[in-house]
């Protein structure tokens, strides 16, 4: 008996593939049986992640996603010359922590461009015809910081509860395109992104953020188990949720 986790066959392409939880996620989805395409802007990086991957057919694309307008002509370009996608993985993002006293235009502007803009156009570009095959899904990764307050991440946590938000609209929107989409909302992984953030808390207040998962800070691979939950027919009949990924952090 075949498990319905399985991705055999499936096209997915993988955002932000180049660390952490984007990597984690394509070398999962290769390992259940998915042709993986992985895109970043670091060439040298994706090849690093594309070494890892199982099977064959896997194939790198850079490309700067902060390019609005052009993903979804970038998107049919993909999906005409190596099949349709069966499925998207939205990892790609960006944390930075700013107290709001600090906040200009230009920080919220690069900070909403990224988080939000740029998952919006992915699904613009997705829903195309001849993007998608009769069913995909769409798992874009949020954040619990969305949910839980924090000092410093005003503008982080409003980026990523408006993607929690157009998860949910999305959600109705691409129903009629066979789309399904979902998202999943990590607490603290232990990641190149984490690093950076230790780097702008003191000590005290790392081990404080630390201290409110139970479980430990979570694996890349944590996050990447949901994605390819929420990517496969396991959850066929799941549509606009937001799968937290906390270690506990929310109960706590």
């Amino acid at each position: 008996m075949q498990t319905p986790m399985h991705l055999t066959g499936r096209h997915v392409l993988v955002t932000g593939a180049s660390a952490g939880i984007g990597r984690a996620t394509a070398v999962l989805l290769s390992r259940l049986g998915a042709r993986v395409t992985l895109t970043g802007r670091d060439e040298t990086r994706l090849a690093d992640t594309l070494a890892e991957l199982a099977g064959d057919g896997h194939r790198m694309a850079a490309f700067d996603l902060a390019d609005i307008d052009a993903i979804p002509a970038w998107i049919k370009e993909l999906a005409t010359s190596h099949g349709p996608f069966g499925g998207l993985a939205h990892c790609a993002g960006l944390q930075v922590s700013k107290p709001v006293r600090g906040v200009d235009l230009a920080f919220f502007d690069q900070i909403l461009h990224v988080n939000l803009a740029s998952a919006l156009a992915l699904a613009r570009g997705l829903r195309q015809k001849g993007c998608h095959g009769d069913a995909g899904a769409l798992v874009y990764v949020a954040s619990v910081a969305a949910w839980v307050g924090q000092p410093g991440n005003a503008v982080y946590a409003a980026s990523k509860g408006g993607l929690i938000s157009a998860v949910r609209s999305l959600a109705m929107e691409l129903l009629r395109d066979g789309l399904r989409v979902n998202a999943v909302a990590p607490g603290l992984v232990e990641t190149e992104m984490t690093e950076r953030f230790r780097a702008t808390t003191t000590a005290e207040q790392f081990q404080a953020i630390v201290d409110r998962h139970p479980l430990g800070l979570g694996k890349p691979e944590d996050v990447a188990n949901a994605v390819a939950f929420l990517l496969s027919d396991a959850s066929r009949w799941i549509t606009g949720v937001t799968l937290p990924v906390d270690g506990g952090h929310l109960v706590r």
